[in-house]
């Protein structure tokens, strides 16, 4: 059955989707326009990604201020972070974590001023996401993903990060 659940994190959703399973394997509905407005998601999404990583990679913690995402594991098991990156809010910081996996297909809402960052934990991940707004890397903050403010608890301690991940930076 088709759950969309509110999470410790403001206008943060965690959506299990409906899974069908037989003898030929499963069927899962990953995104429905229909489906999600009766749940009160009528985000107009205009672009879909997907990344591809190696185990003991992290990406992120990538935020902006206009963008929502709806990202799902298409392939293997993500140790997904959420942060809340609104500097102006008293919630700035708080963070909360999800394990999403291509068993679960559970799916994560994320609203604009929150940054997003994961974990593959698998030998391959496919990490699948929506946007509400074109990419623009100009636009784009990038935090540490140890970044002390958060204290953000990871189940590795020596991550695989591109440059910019290591560095971070932010953009005003």
């Amino acid at each position: 059955m088709f759950k969309v659940l509110k999470t410790k994190l403001k206008d943060v959703l965690l959506i299990k989707p409906e899974i069908f399973e037989d003898h030929r394997g499963e069927y899962v509905e990953i995104y429905n326009k229909a489906r999600y407005s009766r749940h009160g998601i009528n985000i107009k999404f205009v672009q879909e990604d997907i990344s591809i990583s190696s185990k003991g990679v992290i990406r992120g913690i990538h935020a902006d201020k206009k963008t929502w995402k709806l990202v799902t594991c298409l392939l293997g098991r993500f140790y997904l972070v959420i942060v809340n990156c609104d500097e102006a809010s008293t919630k700035f910081g708080e963070w909360q974590s999800f394990t999403l996996t291509d068993r679960n297909r559970f799916q994560v809402l994320v609203p604009p001023k929150h940054g997003v960052a994961h974990l593959a934990m698998t030998d391959k991940i496919i990490f699948c996401y929506k946007q509400s707004t074109y990419y623009n890397p100009k636009e784009q903050s990038t935090y540490k993903w140890d970044d002390p403010r958060f204290d953000i608890w990871w189940p590795v301690k020596n991550p695989i990060l591109s440059k910019r991940d290591a560095l971070g930076h932010y953009v005003d």
